[in-house]
C-alpha cells in the first residue's frame, strides 16, 4: 500500500470528492521522503528558474520506493504538481525535476522527457534501481 490514509479521509473519500489539501497532506505524511525530494525541487523552480532537479540517488530501497509510488500514480503525480505549480519530469528511478508550467514546451523540458535524454542520463550503477 502506498499511502496511509486516515479512516477520516477515507470515509469522505467514499461519500464523494476530497479535496485537493487533503490529499496531498495525506501524500505528504505517506511519503515523507518523496515529500522532501519533491517539494524541494519545486521550491528551487521560480519565475526566473525554468527548471531544477534532483539527482542524488536514495538512501535506501524504502525510499526509492516512496519517489516510484509518488511519481507512477496519475493521482499522487497530478495533486503534487498542482499543489506546488510546477510540472514533474522523472528518470533513473531517483532523479526528479520540476518545471514551470510555462516551460512545458520549452527545449530543456523535451529534451529531460525524450528518449535521449533518457538513454544520456543511464549509467552502470543505476542498472537495477
Amino acid at each position: 500500500m502506498s499511502l496511509d490514509v486516515p479512516t477520516e479521509l477515507l470515509a469522505r473519500a467514499e461519500r464523494g470528492e476530497v479535496a485537493d489539501e487533503e490529499f496531498v497532506a495525506c501524500v505528504r505524511d505517506s511519503l515523507p521522503y518523496a515529500w522532501t525530494v519533491i517539494s524541494g525541487v519545486a521550491r528551487q523552480v521560480d519565475p526566473d528558474t525554468e527548471f531544477a532537479d534532483h539527482e542524488v540517488p536514495p538512501p535506501s530501497e524504502a525510499e526509492r520506493g516512496q519517489l516510484l509510488r509518488a511519481l507512477a500514480s496519475d493521482a499522487i503525480r497530478g495533486g503534487l504538481e498542482r499543489h506546488l505549480g510546477v510540472r514533474l519530469a522523472f528518470q533513473n528511478c531517483h532523479r526528479v525535476a520540476a518545471f514551470r508550467p510555462d516551460a512545458v514546451d520549452g527545449d530543456r523540458y523535451r529534451a529531460f522527457v525524450s528518449p535521449r535524454g533518457q538513454l544520456l542520463n543511464q549509467s552502470p550503477e543505476l542498472r537495477d534501481c
